[in-house]
């Protein structure tokens, strides 16, 4: 039996569902659904990354390409072909941060009124990089304005298990996570709270911080956790659930629009 595909989060509905030629619709209406719609939002109007799309949407970026090819060659239809184009449908929720701007764009998007632009979270032990998210003691806290960083602190994390130190880096305000090792269902979880990843980062947390800001930090877009508490289909142990991805639909506000 076929795994259903996971719900896709987008930050809003299209306000204009509706496109035609103005001789004719060449026969039949094609239909783009809203999740291949945000693709093409992201991808080729902002020109988001494929990875950056997948964490914003909370899919992976194997999903993101497949759907963009596929709402690509929709559009195309409707050139070539003259046909009418109608949004509606699809396996989508609507993000719960609609409109309030999410971690992932602030990256980029430096807030021209003055105030902090980003807060990034590095997993930390004794000055490094701390290679396992889920058993992480200790979170490096950098408050960064303007590409600079105006405050720093090492805060004692409240839990343990990617579940609640998902909550932790939500309930600091953290836009962006520098770590080692992490789990898939940890992956999914900064993914749904809008928090990039920057993961299979090793050595020293100023550092790599620095590289960020620079726009040279190295680092797996494609990273797991090897710890053997984290492998795909284990339990994390901390009484938080596996850390493989959920498999009972998606999470979000108000479930799927089919």
């Amino acid at each position: 039996m076929a795994r259903p595909s996971r719900c896709r989060r987008v930050c809003g509905e299209p306000v204009h569902c509706r496109f035609g030629p103005r001789e004719g619709d060449g026969g039949r209406e094609v239909t783009l659904s809203v999740d291949e719609y945000e693709v093409l939002r992201l991808v080729d109007y902002l020109g988001r990354t494929h990875e950056q799309c997948a964490a914003q949407m909370g899919v992976s970026r194997t999903t993101v390409t497949e759907i963009c090819e596929r709402a690509r060659r929709k559009v195309a239809d409707c050139l070539v072909n003259g046909r009418g184009l109608r949004i509606a449908g699809g396996n989508y929720h609507v993000c719960g941060r609609a409109g309030q701007g999410c971690g992932w764009a602030r990256l980029r998007d430096t807030d021209q009124k003055g105030e902090p632009s980003m807060k990034i979270a590095v997993t930390y032990e004794n000055g490094q990089v701390f290679q396992h998210f889920g058993h992480t003691r200790q979170m490096k806290l950098y408050q960064v304005e303007d590409g600079k960083i105006l405050r720093e602190e090492v805060v004692d994390t409240t839990g343990s298990g990617h579940g609640a130190l998902a909550g932790f880096l939500t309930a600091h305000g953290v836009d962006a996570l520098i770590c080692g090792g992490i789990g898939g269902g940890a992956q999914m979880a900064l993914a749904q709270a809008g928090i990039r990843l920057y993961g299979g980062v090793r050595g020293d947390a100023d550092q790599a911080v620095a590289a960020l800001l620079a726009g040279r930090l190295s680092y797996d877009p494609d990273v797991h956790c090897d710890h053997h508490d984290h492998e795909e289909g284990h339990s994390c142990g901390h009484g938080d659930g596996g850390c493989g991805e959920d498999k009972h639909g998606c999470p979000g506000n108000g479930g799927c629009h089919g």
